[in-house]
C-alpha cells in the first residue's frame, strides 16, 4: 500500500488525476488529493458500498482510492467514511498527511555538522573520471581533484559528492578495483586536510561503498536507489551512512534510448516508496530521496518532475536534486555546457521553493549563493 498527497493546484496534476477518476467540476486551486494505491480488497469493497454516497470527494478505481479537498477536509473525510477504519490503511493515510504538513523537520548529523531540513544545502560534484558529462577529465588527477573538493568546502558547501565512475547517458560501467583506484586517494587526502569535511561516495557498488565508508564518507548517493546491489543498504547500516536513493530507469548505458511512462511522477514516487522501505528495514535512518533528473528521462518528463516536485513531501525524507548542467537544460535554450550554470542555478530556486533540501551543483559558488537566499524565505 502507497499513500501520496499531491497538490492538485497544478493544473497538469488536476487534469491527470480528473481523467483517471472523473472528478467533479473544474476548480482546483487550493485543491489537494490523496491517492491510494496497491489497497487490498476488503477495504475497497466496503468504500464502493451505498453508505458513501453523501461523500462527493471521494473516488474508488480497481485497487485505488483517491479523496480531494483541502488538508483538513481530507482528515476530516478519513474519519468519516465507512471502510477507512481498517488499521493499516487509516494509518498509511494518516501518514501521508502527516509527513507532508512535518516536511522538513527532519535533523541529520555528520561528524559535527547539523543538517536542520528547515534549510537547504549544497553538495558539490567532484567527478574523478575522465568522461563524465560536463567536467570529465578535469580532476582525474588526484592532487587536482583534492584541491578542488577543498576549493569546494572553502566556498562553502556543506557536502562533497565523489564519484568514480561517470553515469552519462550512454557510458559504459567500470571495475570496483578500478573506482577504488580513483576515488580512496581523494577521499584520504580531502580529510587528512580538513577532518570535518562531510563527504559522499557517489557508487553503485557495495565494495566501493564500505571502504569508502571505511576510509571516513559519511554518504551513500546510489543512482540506482540500493537496486543493483541490494546488499549496499546493510553496508550503510553498518556505518550508520547517510543514504541517498535515486530513481533511474535501466541503466546508463542504455537509459536514455527513447525512455517512457505511463504515469511519470507516480511510478518514480513509488519506486521511491518502495525502496525507501527497503533501507529502513535494513536499518538506515538518514535517508535522502532524489527523483532522478537526467536518468531515463525526456526533456518533458524532467520539466514534469520538477514542476510536481513537492507531491513528493509526503514520502517525508529529505529531497535532493541533482540537475546542474544536464542536457534538458542545453536543449531546451540551446545552451552548450559552460553555458549552463547560471539556468541550472535558477531552476535550483525552483526546486528549493518545491520541496528540495540538497541542491547537488557544479558551481558551489553559485549554489551556496542561491541556499543562503532562499533559506531567509522558507525559515518559518
Amino acid at each position: 500500500m502507497i499513500a501520496q498527497l499531491i497538490n492538485l493546484s497544478r493544473q497538469d496534476a488536476f487534469i491527470t488525476h480528473k481523467k483517471k477518476y472523473g472528478l467533479q467540476g473544474n476548480s482546483y486551486q487550493g485543491l489537494y488529493g490523496l491517492e491510494i494505491r496497491e489497497i487490498n480488497s476488503n477495504p475497497m469493497d466496503r468504500l464502493s458500498e451505498g453508505t458513501n454516497a453523501e461523500f462527493n470527494n471521494v473516488y474508488t478505481l480497481n485497487s485505488e482510492l483517491f479523496i480531494t479537498g483541502s488538508i483538513e477536509q481530507l482528515k476530516n473525510t478519513v474519519e468519516s467514511v465507512n471502510g477507512l477504519s481498517t488499521v493499516s490503511l487509516k494509518d498509511e493515510i494518516s501518514k501521508s498527511i502527516c509527513n507532508f504538513e512535518e516536511y522538513c523537520s527532519h535533523s541529520y548529523t555528520f561528524r559535527k555538522k547539523e543538517f536542520d531540513f528547515k534549510k537547504s544545502f549544497v553538495m558539490g560534484i567532484l567527478n574523478v573520471t575522465p568522461d563524465s558529462f560536463s567536467d570529465g577529465g578535469n580532476y582525474f588527477d588526484p592532487e587536482t581533484a583534492v584541491n578542488f573538493g577543498l576549493k569546494m568546502l572553502e566556498q562553502g558547501a556543506d557536502i562533497v559528492d565523489i564519484g568514480g565512475e561517470s553515469t552519462r547517458p550512454g557510458s559504459d560501467p567500470v571495475s570496483s578495483e578500478e573506482e577504488l583506484k580513483r576515488v580512496i586517494p581523494v577521499i584520504n587526502k580531502i580529510l587528512d586536510a580538513n577532518e570535518d569535511a562531510v563527504l559522499s561516495i557517489d557508487t553503485t557498488k557495495t565494495k566501493v561503498a564500505e571502504e569508502a565508508l571505511k576510509c571516513g564518507a559519511q554518504i551513500v548517493n546510489d543512482i540506482s536507489g540500493g537496486v543493483f546491489e541490494p546488499e549496499i543498504f546493510n553496508v550503510a547500516k553498518e556505518f550508520n551512512a547517510g543514504f541517498v536513493i535515486m530513481h533511474i530507469k535501466g541503466r546508463p548505458k542504455t537509459m536514455q534510448q527513447n525512455p517512457g511512462y505511463e504515469n511519470l511522477v507516480q511510478e518514480v514516487y513509488d519506486f521511491l516508496a518502495v525502496q525507501s522501505a527497503k533501507a529502513q528495514a535494513a536499518g538506515i535512518e538518514k535517508l535522502f530521496l532524489d527523483p532522478g533528473i537526467g536518468f531515463g528521462k525526456s526533456v518533458d518528463d524532467n520539466f514534469k518532475l520538477l514542476k510536481r516536485l513537492e507531491d513528493f513531501k509526503s514520502l517525508s525524507f529529505p529531497l535532493l536534486i541533482g540537475l546542474s548542467r544536464k542536457s534538458f537544460i542545453g536543449k531546451s535554450l540551446d545552451l552548450e555546457m559552460d553555458e549552463r550554470d547560471e539556468t541550472s542555478n535558477a531552476l535550483n530556486l525552483l526546486a528549493i521553493d518545491r520541496g528540495a533540501r540538497i541542491i547537488r551543483t557544479h558551481n558551489v559558488k553559485l549554489g551556496v549563493q542561491i541556499c543562503r537566499l532562499m533559506n531567509e524565505m522558507i525559515i518559518i
